[in-house]
């Protein structure tokens, strides 16, 4: 039984990743984005920065956890390259759902964080991630080898 339709898949015969996975791999590089915004702002690149995160291990800990997500994006492009690869990232998007998610229950647990909406809006996000990375069946089949798709 065919699961897909032929417009599901792109030029290369890889099935298309969905729209949600985009909008996942820019939640979690979120810091990331912020960095590009101060930089290309320049005059109030620095308070942009001071705005969003005032503590700037805050900011560092952002950086190193978006690494996977923008390492992933970069990814997207070598599918067929890196087969193993890419099979595997997956796993690594979902460890570093989790690792944010535990950062930010970490956080708020020890008193470095106030609970404010932002944070409430952010975590929501990330646990309907990662429930998406896991139990996704498209998002599955996206990262699974050509050959098991049928």
């Amino acid at each position: 039984m065919c699961l897909y339709t032929p417009d599901d898949y792109d030029a290369k015969g890889q099935l298309k990743l969905p729209l949600a996975f985009w909008g996942v791999l820019l939640l979690q590089a979120r810091t990331w984005l912020l960095f590009i915004m101060a930089g290309a702002s320049r005059d109030q690149g620095t308070a942009l920065l001071a705005l969003f995160y005032p503590d700037t291990r805050a900011f560092w800990t952002g950086i190193a956890l978006g690494v996977p997500a923008a390492v992933g994006l970069l990814l997207t492009g070598y599918r067929q390259r890196l087969p193993r690869l890419w099979q595997a990232w997956r796993w690594v998007l979902c460890l570093s759902l989790a690792v944010m998610l535990c950062v930010q229950f970490a956080s708020l647990w020890l008193g470095e964080d106030t609970l404010s909406p932002w944070m409430i809006l952010f975590t929501g996000f990330d646990l309907l991630a990662l429930g998406w990375f896991a139990f996704s069946a498209r998002l599955r089949d996206c990262f699974a080898p050509e050959q098991h798709l049928e």
